[in-house]
Protein backbone atom coordinates (compact mmCIF):
# COMPACT_ATOMS: atom_id res chain seq x y z
CA UNK A 1 0.00 0.00 0.00
CA UNK A 2 1.39 3.41 -1.06
CA UNK A 3 1.62 5.87 2.15
CA UNK A 4 -1.09 8.92 2.69
CA UNK A 5 0.49 12.11 1.55
CA UNK A 6 0.95 14.56 4.69
CA UNK A 7 -0.04 18.14 4.08
CA UNK A 8 2.65 20.93 4.53
CA UNK A 9 1.70 23.07 7.46
CA UNK A 10 2.10 26.06 5.68
CA UNK A 11 -0.61 24.59 3.10
CA UNK A 12 -3.17 24.52 6.14
CA UNK A 13 -5.82 27.24 7.18
CA UNK A 14 -5.42 28.59 10.52
CA UNK A 15 -8.65 26.38 11.68
CA UNK A 16 -7.29 23.58 10.28
CA UNK A 17 -3.74 23.93 12.19
CA UNK A 18 -5.19 24.36 15.38
CA UNK A 19 -7.30 20.52 15.20
CA UNK A 20 -3.84 19.16 14.40
CA UNK A 21 -2.19 20.43 17.35
CA UNK A 22 -5.60 19.28 19.52
CA UNK A 23 -4.95 16.16 17.68
CA UNK A 24 -1.44 15.27 18.83
CA UNK A 25 -2.07 16.62 22.36
CA UNK A 26 -4.75 13.93 22.47
CA UNK A 27 -2.34 11.17 21.30
CA UNK A 28 -1.30 8.43 23.93
CA UNK A 29 1.92 8.66 25.39
CA UNK A 30 4.88 6.23 23.63
CA UNK A 31 5.22 3.02 25.61
CA UNK A 32 8.57 2.59 27.22
CA UNK A 33 10.64 -0.41 26.11
CA UNK A 34 10.33 -3.28 28.37
CA UNK A 35 13.84 -5.60 28.80
CA UNK A 36 12.84 -9.53 27.32
CA UNK A 37 13.75 -12.79 28.74
CA UNK A 38 17.60 -12.19 27.89
CA UNK A 39 17.82 -8.48 29.50
CA UNK A 40 17.70 -7.12 25.97
CA UNK A 41 15.16 -3.82 25.40
CA UNK A 42 12.96 -3.46 22.54
CA UNK A 43 9.23 -2.31 21.97
CA UNK A 44 6.76 -5.06 22.42
CA UNK A 45 5.92 -4.27 19.24
CA UNK A 46 8.41 -2.50 16.63
CA UNK A 47 11.40 0.17 16.95
CA UNK A 48 10.63 3.73 15.49
CA UNK A 49 12.27 4.84 12.63
CA UNK A 50 14.54 7.84 12.39
CA UNK A 51 13.49 10.86 11.62
CA UNK A 52 15.06 12.87 8.58
CA UNK A 53 17.32 16.09 9.05
CA UNK A 54 14.78 18.35 10.17
CA UNK A 55 11.26 19.42 9.74
CA UNK A 56 9.77 21.26 6.75
CA UNK A 57 8.48 24.38 6.10
CA UNK A 58 9.12 27.68 8.07
CA UNK A 59 7.57 26.04 11.59
CA UNK A 60 9.91 23.59 11.49
CA UNK A 61 6.93 20.41 12.24
CA UNK A 62 8.07 17.26 12.61
CA UNK A 63 6.85 14.50 10.28
CA UNK A 64 4.76 11.87 11.23
CA UNK A 65 6.88 9.12 12.86
CA UNK A 66 6.50 5.81 10.90
CA UNK A 67 7.25 2.24 12.56
CA UNK A 68 9.10 -0.39 11.06
CA UNK A 69 8.75 -3.99 12.00
CA UNK A 70 11.21 -5.91 14.03
CA UNK A 71 11.11 -9.86 14.79
CA UNK A 72 11.48 -10.70 18.27
CA UNK A 73 14.70 -11.73 19.59
CA UNK A 74 13.78 -15.62 20.69
CA UNK A 75 15.64 -17.47 23.65
CA UNK A 76 17.25 -20.23 22.03
CA UNK A 77 18.48 -23.52 24.15
CA UNK A 78 22.37 -23.84 23.84
CA UNK A 79 23.68 -27.64 22.63
CA UNK A 80 26.33 -29.55 24.42
CA UNK A 81 29.89 -28.90 23.07
CA UNK A 82 32.91 -31.23 22.50
CA UNK A 83 33.81 -31.93 25.32
CA UNK A 84 31.08 -31.63 27.32
CA UNK A 85 31.19 -28.13 29.33
CA UNK A 86 28.28 -26.57 28.95
CA UNK A 87 26.01 -26.02 31.99
CA UNK A 88 22.67 -28.02 31.77
CA UNK A 89 20.46 -25.10 33.06
CA UNK A 90 21.56 -23.51 29.34
CA UNK A 91 20.05 -26.07 27.97
CA UNK A 92 17.29 -27.39 29.17
CA UNK A 93 15.72 -23.68 30.20
CA UNK A 94 12.82 -24.80 31.44
CA UNK A 95 14.77 -26.53 34.54
CA UNK A 96 12.78 -29.56 33.33
CA UNK A 97 15.30 -32.58 32.90
CA UNK A 98 14.89 -35.42 31.25
CA UNK A 99 13.14 -38.81 32.95
CA UNK A 100 15.08 -41.57 33.66
CA UNK A 101 13.64 -45.01 32.84
CA UNK A 102 10.34 -45.99 34.71
CA UNK A 103 9.60 -49.12 35.88
CA UNK A 104 5.97 -50.66 37.40
CA UNK A 105 6.85 -52.28 40.89
CA UNK A 106 7.31 -56.27 40.21
CA UNK A 107 3.95 -58.41 40.80
CA UNK A 108 2.12 -54.81 41.42
CA UNK A 109 -1.31 -54.04 40.08
CA UNK A 110 -2.01 -51.03 38.03
CA UNK A 111 -3.36 -49.77 41.32
CA UNK A 112 -0.61 -47.85 42.11
CA UNK A 113 -0.52 -46.41 38.73
CA UNK A 114 -4.61 -45.40 39.02
CA UNK A 115 -4.71 -44.50 42.44
CA UNK A 116 -5.61 -40.80 42.91
CA UNK A 117 -4.32 -40.98 46.27
CA UNK A 118 -0.47 -41.95 44.98
CA UNK A 119 -1.15 -39.32 42.09
CA UNK A 120 -1.24 -36.94 44.74
CA UNK A 121 1.80 -38.58 46.75
CA UNK A 122 3.96 -38.15 43.06
CA UNK A 123 2.42 -34.37 42.61
CA UNK A 124 3.85 -33.47 46.48
CA UNK A 125 6.97 -35.11 46.39
CA UNK A 126 7.18 -33.23 43.26
CA UNK A 127 6.90 -29.65 44.84
CA UNK A 128 8.61 -30.32 48.20
CA UNK A 129 12.61 -29.23 47.65
CA UNK A 130 13.65 -31.96 49.72
CA UNK A 131 12.26 -34.68 47.49
CA UNK A 132 12.09 -32.36 43.93
CA UNK A 133 13.13 -34.97 41.38
CA UNK A 134 14.26 -32.07 39.18
CA UNK A 135 17.39 -32.03 41.24
CA UNK A 136 17.71 -35.60 40.76
CA UNK A 137 17.11 -35.77 37.00
CA UNK A 138 19.76 -32.72 36.66
CA UNK A 139 22.19 -34.44 38.13
CA UNK A 140 21.58 -37.94 36.42
CA UNK A 141 21.52 -36.08 32.89
CA UNK A 142 25.13 -34.47 34.12
CA UNK A 143 26.19 -38.58 34.75
CA UNK A 144 24.79 -39.62 31.27
CA UNK A 145 26.49 -36.67 29.13
CA UNK A 146 29.82 -37.00 31.08
CA UNK A 147 29.56 -41.20 30.92
CA UNK A 148 29.01 -41.25 27.14
CA UNK A 149 31.89 -38.76 26.31
CA UNK A 150 34.49 -40.73 28.72
CA UNK A 151 33.72 -44.10 27.49
CA UNK A 152 34.12 -42.82 24.17
CA UNK A 153 38.02 -41.41 25.22
CA UNK A 154 39.27 -43.70 27.71
CA UNK A 155 41.77 -45.45 26.16
CA UNK A 156 45.31 -47.53 26.71
CA UNK A 157 48.25 -45.44 27.84
CA UNK A 158 46.29 -42.90 29.18
CA UNK A 159 47.20 -41.80 33.02
CA UNK A 160 44.68 -42.78 35.20
CA UNK A 161 44.85 -39.05 36.88
CA UNK A 162 44.17 -37.35 33.00
CA UNK A 163 40.82 -39.75 32.98
CA UNK A 164 39.88 -38.21 36.52
CA UNK A 165 40.22 -34.97 35.29
CA UNK A 166 38.47 -35.84 32.22
CA UNK A 167 35.52 -37.05 34.28
CA UNK A 168 35.61 -34.25 36.94
CA UNK A 169 36.27 -31.27 34.82
CA UNK A 170 33.15 -32.09 32.71
CA UNK A 171 31.24 -32.56 35.43
CA UNK A 172 32.13 -29.33 37.35
CA UNK A 173 31.08 -27.54 34.20
CA UNK A 174 28.02 -29.78 33.17
CA UNK A 175 26.23 -29.59 36.98
CA UNK A 176 27.50 -25.81 37.50
CA UNK A 177 29.56 -26.36 40.81
CA UNK A 178 28.40 -24.23 43.43
CA UNK A 179 29.60 -25.12 46.45
CA UNK A 180 26.73 -27.33 48.29
CA UNK A 181 24.59 -26.67 45.89
CA UNK A 182 25.84 -28.87 43.15
CA UNK A 183 29.00 -30.47 42.16
CA UNK A 184 30.78 -33.80 42.30
CA UNK A 185 29.20 -36.39 44.54
CA UNK A 186 32.44 -38.05 45.54
CA UNK A 187 35.69 -38.89 44.04
CA UNK A 188 35.87 -40.66 40.87
CA UNK A 189 37.04 -44.69 41.19
CA UNK A 190 39.32 -45.45 38.44
CA UNK A 191 39.92 -49.18 40.29
CA UNK A 192 41.81 -51.75 37.47
CA UNK A 193 41.79 -55.70 38.11
CA UNK A 194 41.69 -57.23 41.36
CA UNK A 195 40.63 -54.10 42.83
CA UNK A 196 37.59 -53.23 42.88
CA UNK A 197 36.55 -49.93 44.58
CA UNK A 198 37.66 -46.96 46.00
CA UNK A 199 40.93 -46.26 44.05
CA UNK A 200 41.22 -42.60 42.84
CA UNK A 201 44.77 -41.39 41.60
CA UNK A 202 46.29 -39.30 44.16
CA UNK A 203 48.41 -36.01 43.29
CA UNK A 204 51.60 -36.96 41.51
CA UNK A 205 50.05 -40.22 40.30
CA UNK A 206 51.83 -41.41 37.10
CA UNK A 207 49.77 -44.83 37.34
CA UNK A 208 48.71 -45.93 33.60
CA UNK A 209 45.80 -47.54 31.97
CA UNK A 210 47.23 -50.75 30.03
CA UNK A 211 46.53 -53.24 27.35
CA UNK A 212 45.34 -55.81 29.25
CA UNK A 213 43.65 -54.16 31.86
CA UNK A 214 39.86 -54.00 33.09
CA UNK A 215 38.84 -51.01 34.78
CA UNK A 216 35.94 -49.57 37.03
CA UNK A 217 34.77 -46.05 36.43
CA UNK A 218 32.51 -45.25 39.20
CA UNK A 219 31.66 -41.53 39.92
CA UNK A 220 29.05 -39.40 41.42
CA UNK A 221 27.09 -36.17 40.79
CA UNK A 222 25.22 -34.51 43.47
CA UNK A 223 22.54 -31.14 42.87
CA UNK A 224 21.33 -29.42 46.14
CA UNK A 225 22.56 -32.79 48.15
CA UNK A 226 20.48 -35.56 46.01
CA UNK A 227 23.93 -37.84 44.52
CA UNK A 228 23.39 -40.03 41.51
CA UNK A 229 25.70 -42.58 41.84
CA UNK A 230 26.36 -45.12 38.76
CA UNK A 231 29.24 -46.95 37.74
CA UNK A 232 30.44 -49.28 34.58
CA UNK A 233 33.30 -51.39 33.59
CA UNK A 234 35.27 -51.57 30.59
CA UNK A 235 37.21 -54.48 28.95
CA UNK A 236 40.77 -53.48 27.66
CA UNK A 237 41.70 -57.22 27.73
CA UNK A 238 40.95 -60.41 26.21
CA UNK A 239 37.30 -60.45 24.69
CA UNK A 240 36.47 -63.54 26.63
CA UNK A 241 36.57 -61.56 29.80
CA UNK A 242 33.85 -59.67 28.54
CA UNK A 243 31.55 -62.82 30.00
CA UNK A 244 32.86 -61.17 33.48
CA UNK A 245 31.19 -57.77 32.42
CA UNK A 246 28.08 -59.44 30.91
CA UNK A 247 27.73 -61.03 34.93
CA UNK A 248 27.54 -58.00 36.53
CA UNK A 249 25.50 -56.11 34.37
CA UNK A 250 22.88 -58.60 34.22
CA UNK A 251 23.05 -58.96 38.17
CA UNK A 252 22.31 -55.40 38.58
CA UNK A 253 19.43 -55.29 36.03
CA UNK A 254 18.33 -57.86 38.32
CA UNK A 255 18.81 -56.37 41.28
CA UNK A 256 17.03 -52.95 40.13
CA UNK A 257 13.94 -55.14 38.93
CA UNK A 258 13.60 -56.80 42.46
CA UNK A 259 14.12 -53.86 43.85
CA UNK A 260 10.43 -51.76 45.31
CA UNK A 261 8.31 -50.94 47.89
CA UNK A 262 8.22 -53.71 50.82
CA UNK A 263 10.64 -55.54 49.18
CA UNK A 264 13.16 -57.42 51.58
CA UNK A 265 16.96 -56.32 51.04
CA UNK A 266 17.99 -60.24 51.91
CA UNK A 267 15.81 -61.18 49.00
CA UNK A 268 17.36 -59.00 46.55
CA UNK A 269 20.17 -60.48 47.17
CA UNK A 270 19.71 -64.17 46.90
CA UNK A 271 17.99 -62.82 43.45
CA UNK A 272 21.55 -61.33 42.12
CA UNK A 273 23.66 -63.78 43.60
CA UNK A 274 21.83 -66.50 41.81
CA UNK A 275 22.31 -64.26 38.22
CA UNK A 276 25.74 -63.13 39.50
CA UNK A 277 26.80 -66.91 39.89
CA UNK A 278 25.45 -68.64 36.56
CA UNK A 279 28.37 -66.96 34.47
CA UNK A 280 31.75 -68.48 34.23
CA UNK A 281 34.48 -67.12 32.14
CA UNK A 282 36.70 -69.29 29.94
CA UNK A 283 40.22 -68.49 29.53
CA UNK A 284 43.96 -69.42 29.11
CA UNK A 285 42.06 -73.29 28.72
CA UNK A 286 40.44 -72.58 32.51
CA UNK A 287 37.18 -72.27 33.22
CA UNK A 288 36.54 -69.37 36.21
CA UNK A 289 33.76 -69.37 38.02
CA UNK A 290 32.33 -65.40 38.67
CA UNK A 291 31.28 -65.26 42.19
CA UNK A 292 29.75 -61.62 43.94
CA UNK A 293 31.82 -59.75 46.30
CA UNK A 294 30.04 -60.53 49.64
CA UNK A 295 31.47 -58.11 51.36
CA UNK A 296 30.40 -55.05 48.82
CA UNK A 297 26.79 -53.90 48.72
CA UNK A 298 24.20 -51.67 47.42
CA UNK A 299 23.01 -48.78 49.67
CA UNK A 300 20.30 -46.09 50.53
CA UNK A 301 21.48 -42.55 49.33
CA UNK A 302 20.16 -39.57 51.77
CA UNK A 303 20.48 -35.98 50.73
CA UNK A 304 24.67 -35.63 51.13
CA UNK A 305 24.82 -38.97 52.58
CA UNK A 306 26.38 -41.19 49.50
CA UNK A 307 26.03 -44.40 52.42
CA UNK A 308 22.45 -43.38 53.61
CA UNK A 309 21.83 -42.94 57.25
CA UNK A 310 21.99 -39.42 58.92
CA UNK A 311 24.33 -38.70 62.06
CA UNK A 312 22.42 -40.95 64.71
CA UNK A 313 21.59 -43.96 62.25
CA UNK A 314 22.78 -45.98 59.72
CA UNK A 315 21.46 -46.32 56.60
CA UNK A 316 20.14 -49.39 54.40
CA UNK A 317 22.58 -51.96 52.45
CA UNK A 318 21.07 -53.71 49.66
CA UNK A 319 23.69 -57.31 49.88
CA UNK A 320 24.63 -58.89 46.39
CA UNK A 321 24.56 -62.36 48.42
CA UNK A 322 22.65 -65.14 50.09
CA UNK A 323 21.97 -64.07 53.42
CA UNK A 324 21.82 -66.32 56.32
CA UNK A 325 20.40 -66.70 59.90
CA UNK A 326 21.34 -63.86 62.33
CA UNK A 327 23.18 -62.19 59.29
CA UNK A 328 19.81 -61.86 57.00
CA UNK A 329 18.31 -58.36 56.91
CA UNK A 330 14.88 -58.43 56.53
CA UNK A 331 14.28 -54.49 56.44
CA UNK A 332 12.28 -53.78 53.99
CA UNK A 333 12.77 -50.89 51.19
CA UNK A 334 10.31 -47.91 51.73
CA UNK A 335 8.28 -45.36 49.18
CA UNK A 336 10.20 -42.52 48.45
CA UNK A 337 13.50 -44.15 49.50
CA UNK A 338 16.39 -43.46 47.05
CA UNK A 339 18.86 -46.69 46.38
CA UNK A 340 22.28 -47.44 44.60
CA UNK A 341 21.81 -50.76 43.29
CA UNK A 342 25.02 -51.99 42.65
CA UNK A 343 26.98 -55.42 42.08
CA UNK A 344 30.38 -56.46 41.69
CA UNK A 345 31.81 -59.69 40.58
CA UNK A 346 35.14 -61.38 41.01
CA UNK A 347 37.10 -64.29 39.47
CA UNK A 348 38.93 -64.85 42.66
CA UNK A 349 37.72 -65.32 46.53
CA UNK A 350 34.77 -63.13 46.28
CA UNK A 351 36.03 -60.65 48.95
CA UNK A 352 38.06 -57.61 49.10
CA UNK A 353 40.23 -56.54 51.60
CA UNK A 354 41.83 -53.01 52.29
CA UNK A 355 45.35 -52.80 50.65
CA UNK A 356 47.60 -49.92 48.87
CA UNK A 357 47.54 -45.94 49.42
CA UNK A 358 44.25 -44.58 50.53
CA UNK A 359 43.00 -41.69 48.71
CA UNK A 360 39.11 -41.62 49.39
CA UNK A 361 38.09 -40.25 52.66
CA UNK A 362 34.73 -38.35 54.32
CA UNK A 363 33.98 -36.77 57.97
CA UNK A 364 33.54 -39.97 60.26
CA UNK A 365 30.02 -41.54 60.42
CA UNK A 366 30.92 -42.31 64.20
CA UNK A 367 32.46 -38.64 64.96
CA UNK A 368 33.49 -38.81 68.47
CA UNK A 369 32.05 -36.65 70.76
CA UNK A 370 35.03 -35.10 72.07
CA UNK A 371 38.57 -35.25 70.42
CA UNK A 372 41.71 -32.91 71.15
CA UNK A 373 43.33 -31.59 67.99
CA UNK A 374 47.30 -31.01 68.85
CA UNK A 375 48.25 -29.14 65.44
CA UNK A 376 47.17 -26.27 63.97
CA UNK A 377 47.17 -27.95 60.19
CA UNK A 378 44.83 -30.68 61.52
CA UNK A 379 42.29 -27.91 62.97
CA UNK A 380 42.85 -25.45 59.73
CA UNK A 381 42.30 -28.81 57.55
CA UNK A 382 38.97 -29.72 59.53
CA UNK A 383 37.59 -26.12 58.78
CA UNK A 384 38.18 -26.46 55.66
CA UNK A 385 36.24 -30.05 55.14
CA UNK A 386 33.27 -28.46 56.88
CA UNK A 387 33.44 -25.67 54.19
CA UNK A 388 33.99 -27.10 51.55
CA UNK A 389 32.70 -31.04 51.24
CA UNK A 390 30.82 -31.42 55.08
CA UNK A 391 29.57 -34.79 54.89
CA UNK A 392 30.28 -35.45 51.39
CA UNK A 393 32.81 -38.19 50.86
CA UNK A 394 36.70 -36.51 49.19
CA UNK A 395 40.16 -36.72 48.28
CA UNK A 396 43.59 -35.96 48.75
CA UNK A 397 43.29 -34.01 44.98
CA UNK A 398 39.96 -32.30 46.12
CA UNK A 399 42.13 -30.99 49.29
CA UNK A 400 44.93 -29.12 46.40
CA UNK A 401 41.24 -27.94 44.30
CA UNK A 402 40.21 -26.27 47.24
CA UNK A 403 44.13 -24.70 47.98
CA UNK A 404 45.47 -26.91 50.47
CA UNK A 405 48.79 -27.45 50.99
CA UNK A 406 50.64 -29.47 53.02
CA UNK A 407 47.74 -31.35 54.54
CA UNK A 408 49.04 -35.03 55.30
CA UNK A 409 49.95 -34.15 58.67
CA UNK A 410 46.76 -32.62 59.81
CA UNK A 411 44.81 -35.03 57.77
CA UNK A 412 46.69 -38.36 59.95
CA UNK A 413 45.78 -37.00 63.14
CA UNK A 414 42.24 -36.35 62.14
CA UNK A 415 42.31 -39.56 61.06
CA UNK A 416 43.93 -41.28 64.19
CA UNK A 417 41.43 -39.44 66.38
CA UNK A 418 38.56 -40.93 63.97
CA UNK A 419 37.08 -37.00 62.87
CA UNK A 420 37.71 -38.29 59.54
CA UNK A 421 37.17 -42.10 58.46
CA UNK A 422 39.86 -43.38 55.61
CA UNK A 423 38.76 -45.79 52.74
CA UNK A 424 41.60 -47.71 51.47
CA UNK A 425 41.51 -49.66 48.03
CA UNK A 426 39.10 -52.67 48.07
CA UNK A 427 41.52 -55.60 46.58
CA UNK A 428 40.69 -59.55 46.00
CA UNK A 429 43.83 -61.17 47.04
CA UNK A 430 43.41 -64.03 44.48
CA UNK A 431 46.80 -63.80 41.92
CA UNK A 432 45.34 -62.94 38.57
CA UNK A 433 42.41 -62.48 39.26
CA UNK A 434 39.27 -59.87 37.45
CA UNK A 435 36.85 -57.72 38.94
CA UNK A 436 33.77 -56.01 37.00
CA UNK A 437 31.31 -53.82 38.74
CA UNK A 438 27.86 -52.52 36.90
CA UNK A 439 25.32 -49.48 39.28
CA UNK A 440 22.70 -47.86 38.57
CA UNK A 441 20.33 -45.37 41.05
CA UNK A 442 16.49 -45.92 41.44
CA UNK A 443 14.04 -43.72 43.20
CA UNK A 444 11.17 -45.54 44.93
CA UNK A 445 8.28 -43.01 43.35
CA UNK A 446 4.66 -43.60 45.17
CA UNK A 447 3.45 -44.52 41.77
CA UNK A 448 6.70 -46.46 39.83
CA UNK A 449 10.04 -47.07 40.23
CA UNK A 450 12.48 -45.04 38.23
CA UNK A 451 16.19 -45.59 37.35
CA UNK A 452 17.02 -42.06 37.47
CA UNK A 453 20.65 -42.71 35.99
CA UNK A 454 19.37 -45.13 33.29
CA UNK A 455 20.93 -44.30 29.58
CA UNK A 456 21.47 -45.09 26.08
CA UNK A 457 24.52 -46.78 26.99
CA UNK A 458 23.36 -48.96 29.99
Amino acid sequence: MAPVAVPKVEDLSLEDREKQEAAADAAPAQAEPKPDENGDEHDSDDDEEAEGEGGEGASGAAKKKKKKKKPKKKKTAAVQSDPPRVGLTKIFRSGVFPVGEEVEYKNDTTSRITSEEMREKERLAQGDPSTNYQNIRRAAEVHRQVRQYARKHIRPGMKLIDIANMIEDGTRALVEEDGFESGIGFPTGLSINECAAHYTPNPGDTKELKQGDIIKVDFGVHVKGRIVDSAFTLNFADPEWDTLLQAVNEATKTGVAEAGIDVRLCDIGEAIQEVMESYEVEIGGKTLPVKSIRNLNGHSITPYVIHGGTATSHGKSVPIVKQFGEHKDTTRMEEGEYFAIETFGSTGRGKVYEDGVCSHYALSPQMPEHYTLRHQSAKNLLKSINKNFGTLPWCRRYLEHVGEKNYLLGLNELVRQGVVADYPPLVDPEPGCMTAQSEHTILLRPTCKEIVSKGDDY
